[in-house]
């Protein structure tokens, strides 16, 4: 039976746990306004430039390198993976659920016999497949702020992708990631950006759908200036989405961790006054037990 010293030692020191980890999530609730608000502004965007491109691209046949982020190499034979994780924990299974379905994405490709490539965005991420996959890394970004994301940033992770597509690493690039859907719920969701999937449209859409559009200059050339932007603009949707995600999974963490350090200290306050009691009455009986002997 542990002393009464080691249940009051105990009990602080889950008291002091505990708030921290109050602290934490009302750091994390915070950041997660601010960040929710950024990725619900980028996604009416993202949506309607993919749109737009995807009727830009019915009538384009063309071997224009750039117009090829669009129409594609014509095979599918190499794979650029790109798990979108954190750089920090303590947000419950919002970086392992990434990990565990990029794994799973990885062996169902190679099962089909394609060649794969990785490109970690996050240190956990990078981190956990350093131990299992580490030949398959190509490149790894760390440190892109979780709160303070910016444009120029991102840049940097488009112009690598594009870089590597245009000198024929790959056929297809998918980034796997945590869509953001509410403060407690993520969705891990592959999206392929390059090349760019074309959205099907119902014939009752194509009905509904009379308005005619005069582009200036010509179809190409927008294509040409839009396309490299757009495989910019989805990735910073992405890194958007899961940094909402990020702190809405840390705050339901460290939710989660407060309360259960409240129940623990509420069972440890229990036994340690059990325990007193036990103490108080044995030292009754002895001090009974002498005077009766007296």
């Amino acid at each position: 039976m542990p002393s009464l010293k080691d249940l009051k030692l105990q009990i602080n020191s889950v008291g002091s746990t505990k708030k921290i980890t109050s602290a934490m999530k009302m750091v994390a609730a915070s950041k997660l306004r601010r960040s929710q608000e950024q990725a619900e502004s980028a996604k009416p965007y993202s949506a309607r430039l993919e749109e737009m491109l995807s009727s830009l691209s019915s009538n384009i046949i063309s071997d224009d390198k750039i117009l090829r982020l669009l129409t594609g190499t014509g095979r599918k034979d190499k794979y650029l993976v790109v798990p979108v994780t954190a750089d920090r924990g303590l947000c419950g299974g919002f970086n392992s659920s990434i990990n565990r379905e990029t794994v799973k994405y990885i062996r169902k490709l190679e099962k089909e016999n394609k060649e794969i490539n990785l490109m970690t965005i996050g240190k956990k991420s990078r981190d956990f497949f350093s131990r299992i996959m580490k030949n398959k890394i190509s490149e790894s970004f760390i440190d892109l702020g979780s709160t303070n994301l910016k444009y120029e940033n991102i840049l940097k992770i488009s112009n690598k992708i594009q870089s590597l597509y245009y000198d024929g690493n790959f056929d297809v690039c998918v980034l796997i990631y945590n869509k953001f859907k509410t403060a407690i719920s993520q969705e891990v969701t592959p999206q392929q950006i390059i090349p760019l999937e074309q959205k099907k449209i119902s014939s009752e859409e194509k009905k509904n759908e009379n308005s005619i559009y005069t582009y200036e200059p010509d179809e190409n050339e927008i294509l040409r200036d839009l396309l490299p932007k757009n495989v910019s603009i989805q990735i910073f949707k992405i890194l958007l989405e899961s940094n909402a995600g990020e702190q809405g999974a840390r705050m339901a963490a460290m939710d989660n961790a407060t309360r259960n350090a409240g129940e623990m200290i509420d069972n440890l306050t229990l036994k340690y006054n059990r325990t007193r009691q036990a103490f108080i009455t044995k030292e009754l009986i002895e001090i009974i037990s002498g005077a009766e002997s007296v």
